[in-house]
């Protein structure tokens, strides 16, 4: 099973992260599906030892979540997940966490706002640029290379996003929703990049699913300014608002957020295995 979108609710979190739609399609995840014949009432998904899953809206209350994680639990090799994700964090997650002394490590936050009726200019510092990006055919174009670069910097210390590789970012480049157009660079005066706003315009809601600043820029007023960018690039395109995720514990970046007129919508929450727990 590599098709897992019918098994996204309508009005509920996405029941699985970019990255993994990725990695099933690549064949570098665990998926396990109940029954495990036939058309299936619930998909869980293993990848580096982290679990997500979902069960059919009408096929709920009947068992089949713990189920998958029984099976999830099962797999030999050193698959068998430590960390596993809640999109929305549920009820019904929260029970089957408890069940197993699996305990919240991590929260992520979606915040909302709407999109301007208008675009202002962002108000460059003085010599920079911003454009969207040239995406290479064959070899990696220099926009790739560079953002590549300061993606892997600004997010070092991120578990999913500071890991990205070519391959990738190459796997996105080819999902419906993206355009180079919308994956904005910001160049300083000698040409280096320093900054970028990646946008994510799907189903309705523009989300800034990257802003990225060089780290010895940070601090520079830089991420307003991406984020005035995207938020004056999404004006005119008939969307119902503009989304981000951010950390929970991340202050500074929620401070930013909240200025610019962002508040909560959703949170995803990451569950540690009880041997995985901090201190143990």
């Amino acid at each position: 099973m590599t098709d897992l979108s019918p098994f996204t609710v309508p009005g509920e979190a996405p029941p699985f992260s970019d990255q993994t739609l990725v990695d099933v399609r690549a064949g570098r995840a665990v998926v396990v599906q109940e029954p495990a014949e036939g058309p299936a009432d619930g998909v869980a998904v293993v990848r580096d030892r982290e679990l997500e899953l979902v069960v059919r809206l009408e096929a709920r209350g009947n068992g089949i979540g713990t189920r998958l994680v029984e099976q999830a639990l099962a797999l030999g090799d050193g698959v068998a997940p430590r960390l596993a994700w809640a999109h929305g964090d549920g009820p019904a997650a929260r029970a089957i966490a408890t069940r197993y002394g699996w305990a919240a490590t991590r929260t992520l936050l979606q915040l909302r706002a709407p999109v301007p009726d208008t675009g202002a200019a962002p108000g460059l510092p003085a010599g920079h640029t911003l454009s969207g990006a040239v995406i290479g055919t064959d070899a990696p174009s220099a926009d790739e290379t560079d953002w590549l670069a300061l993606n892997g910097a600004a997010f070092a210390h991120h578990p999913e996003q500071g890991s990205m590789t070519l391959d990738d970012l190459r796997a996105r480049e080819a999902e419906p929703w993206f355009s180079g157009d919308d994956l904005l660079l910001l160049r300083d005066a000698s040409g280096a990049l320093v900054g970028s706003c990646w946008l994510k315009v799907d189903d309705g809601v523009g989300e800034f699913y990257a802003v990225a600043v060089r780290p010895d820029q940070q601090g520079r007023g830089l991420g307003g300014v991406l984020m005035r960018a995207g938020s004056a690039r999404l004006v005119g395109r008939g969307l119902q608002a503009q989304a981000l995720y951010v950390e929970g514990d991340n202050e500074p970046a929620l401070a930013l957020y909240r200025r610019s007129g962002f508040t909560q919508h959703a949170i995803d929450v990451q569950y540690a295995a009880p041997e995985h727990l901090p201190g143990r």
